[in-house]
């Protein structure tokens, strides 16, 4: 797999910004602790089935004491339709737990205190930090992963490869939503199956060999 040249790069996310202005995650939330809860409960699951199940638990639940008094029973209710929602409902309250303990019931800006959290690995942390707090950090997910490997943007043997090689390629200035940027292009553009590449705004500068000539 060749690599993207630099200037092949800075078209690559010129591209991206131009059609996508405002990236946003998917996720819905009001505020910092249920993006974190939200984030963890999306591991292995959809946004939309997260956002189905989070819509009435966050009506609710808007705070670590909140959901340590609902306890882990009552949230297994409101989730059961996420992937592994008995080990997340676990982690939620633990999380929450500590989150009082430790940090006075507000979520923690540094990615060492973000890890430390039950359910946080570093996918969790970079995402809260990006979103919540405006951090330039690359969650690097499936989507994620997919994409830097296919268009040569990025191409790593595992995500803390790719992360890394993101983080060193992408300019500055495309740093900070560039997380977004690339999981909505692969999550609709660059699919894992059939990549959508006919209307791909940046065809011509990935490397991908087995590009698709119809959708």
């Amino acid at each position: 797999m060749p690599l993207m040249k630099p200037a092949e790069i800075q078209v690559f996310f010129t591209r991206l910004r131009q059609s996508m202005p405002e990236p946003e995650t998917e996720l819905e939330y009001d505020n910092v602790y249920q993006l974190l809860v939200a984030v963890v409960l999306s591991a292995q699951a959809t946004d939309v089935g997260v956002n189905r199940a989070t819509t009435p638990l966050f009506e609710k639940i808007k705070t670590p004491a909140q959901m340590v008094a609902l306890g882990e029973k009552k949230l297994i209710g409101y989730i059961k339709t996420i992937g592994l929602f008995r080990m997340k409902a676990k982690n939620v309250i633990a999380l929450s737990r500590l989150l009082i303990e430790k940090h006075g019931g507000e979520v923690p800006h540094s990615h060492e205190e973000l890890t430390e959290l039950p359910g946080v690995g570093r996918k969790t942390a970079n995402v809260v930090m990006n979103v919540a707090f405006g951090e330039a950090t690359i969650a690097v997910d499936t989507h994620i992963f997919r994409v830097g490997n296919r268009t040569g943007l990025a191409p790593g043997k595992n995500p803390l490869e790719v992360e890394l090689k993101l983080l060193k390629r992408v300019p500055e200035e495309f740093r900070l939503h560039a997380h977004h940027w690339l999981i909505l292009h692969g999550r609709y553009t660059c699919k894992a199956r059939k990549p959508e590449c006919p209307r791909c705004v940046v065809n011509d500068v990935c490397k991908f060999k087995g590009k698709t000539v119809s959708l």
